[in-house]
């Protein structure tokens, strides 16, 4: 069952992406690294699940959930804020995922063979307690839930994606962050036999890698800060950033690294990949932010994927911090937020 929060201002479960069951792609999932269900729920209905993704009906979604459900707060929708579904089988083919390929296609091409098992995430730096989890860890360490978020591109495309994950918070009390702690850094794996943009600068669209990106300590503390696992009640997919991503559902998408080996508290404000790339384009902060364009995209709606075709005309208003205010402007209380962008 996926679990969707009941707090009255939670998108719906009629907001998210349609599950679709997929016979005749069957081998292609599977060789996508697409594990199913059976990563995420317990042993004694694992075999059930991975039969349930592949049958010819869906798996029964009303019973043995597994996840547990956090009753988060969430800003509500404007009247004119519709949201739109978004079919599975876009958020798992069109994606940013430059070192596998800097066009929305390529990662889930071709990333089909990225091998995410053994997977080792340390994280350390500025704590009294640094760790490193294996790849078992990831989904086992923590209680998992599921997150019904907006993701919004600053390339103005937009998503509604139910994410399995826990906090951010969760993983950083556990290390115990020091008084000298006062961002925290985080890495994508560097492995450029398994992803041809980092062996291929112009592949991998001319970013300096390892890719790497940063928040300000009570950012990565916020109850809304995601480390995701999973999307759909199923591991993540490695176009999607398996094994485990970064989601921060205020900021535009590429904050939300993917494929994440190291985290570090640190204590000087990091140059994130995207900065270093492009300064006049892309600030520290990005957070999403109608009155602030970028030089190429206003920033003002956006075009919600839905089932239609690349081209759908699915126009949107774009909300402050993508609709989730009330939980996140404190933290940027008397910031200008045109010069902090």
């Amino acid at each position: 069952m996926l679990l969707n929060f009941k707090n009255k201002n939670t998108l719906k479960s009629s907001d998210i992406t349609d599950e679709s069951v997929y016979l005749q792609r069957r081998q292609l999932v599977k060789s996508m690294g697409f594990l199913g269900a059976g990563a995420l729920l317990s042993s004694a209905i694992a075999n059930k699940a991975n039969a349930g993704f592949f049958d010819s009906e869906p798996a029964d979604s009303n019973k043995n959930s597994v996840f547990k459900t956090t009753p988060l707060k969430f800003t509500a929708d404007k009247a004119n804020q519709a949201l739109i579904k978004t079919p599975e089988n876009k958020v798992i083919s069109h994606n940013n995922f430059y070192e596998f390929g800097a066009q929305k296609e390529q990662p889930a091409e071709l990333a089909q063979n990225f091998k995410v098992d053994p997977w080792q995430l340390t994280i350390s730096g500025e704590c009294d307690h640094p760790i490193t989890l294996d790849y078992d860890d990831l989904t086992t360490m923590f209680a998992l839930e599921e997150r019904i978020y907006r993701l919004r591109c600053v390339e103005t495309w937009s998503m509604v994606v139910p994410w399995i994950g826990f906090s951010l918070a969760d993983l950083l009390k556990k290390v115990a962050p020091n008084s000298s702690a006062k961002y925290v850094l985080f890495e994508t794996l560097y492995d450029p036999k398994q992803m041809p943009g980092q062996a291929d600068r112009r592949l991998g669209g001319g970013i300096n890698y390892p890719y790497v990106e940063g928040l300000r300590l009570d950012e990565a503390m916020n109850p809304l800060t995601l480390m995701s696992v999973g999307l759909y009640g199923k591991t993540l997919p490695p176009q999607n950033g398996a094994p485990i991503r970064l989601v921060v559902p205020w900021k535009y998408g590429f904050k939300s690294i993917k494929s994440i080996v190291s985290i570090k508290l640190v204590s000087e404000q990091p140059k994130t990949t995207w900065q270093q790339l492009a300064p006049n384009e892309y600030g520290f902060y990005a957070n999403v932010n109608p009155n602030h364009d970028h030089p190429r995209w206003s920033q003002a709606s956006e075009r919600r994927i839905t089932s239609g075709g690349l081209f759908s005309r699915n126009r949107t208003e774009t909300l402050p911090f993508n609709g989730y205010g009330e939980e996140v402007a404190h933290l940027y209380k008397g910031m200008d937020l045109n010069k902090y962008y």
